[in-house]
């Protein structure tokens, strides 16, 4: 008797580890934001470190990735983005963007007129 309740206990809790799971609950995608609109101030493309440095002073703040660097610089009302590619500047942008490009013409102005904020 105690041999067949083995059994039976056995049978049980294999049957229960072979039951069928419920599926994991599909991945939910995420949306990509929008890129920025094209266009870039032309006077600040290939700019030199020491020319952006001379224009807007020191960064707030500085990020490195490999020989790829971003210089942010912060004013009251918006924030620019400068990405550095073998010490010139190869691309601009601003938050808010400007309305017909990357980068709004009226936060660069006011953040070269502007003593610069850093972290």
């Amino acid at each position: 008797m105690l041999r067949r309740f083995s059994c039976l206990i056995l049978a049980l809790a294999a049957a229960g580890c072979a039951a069928p799971q419920a599926p994991a609950p599909a991945p939910v995608p995420s949306a990509i934001p929008a890129a920025p609109p094209r266009g870039e101030p032309g006077q600040y493309l290939n700019m030199p470190i020491s020319g952006l440095q001379a224009a807007f002073g020191k960064p707030a703040f500085v990020r490195k990735d490999g020989a790829t660097e971003m210089w942010r610089y912060d004013g009251q009302t918006c924030r620019a983005f400068f990405f550095l590619y073998g010490a010139m500047v190869r691309h601009v942008e601003t938050l808010p963007h400007g309305a017909q490009g990357a980068a709004d013409m009226a936060c660069l102005t006011a953040l070269r007129t502007a003593p610069a904020k850093t972290s």
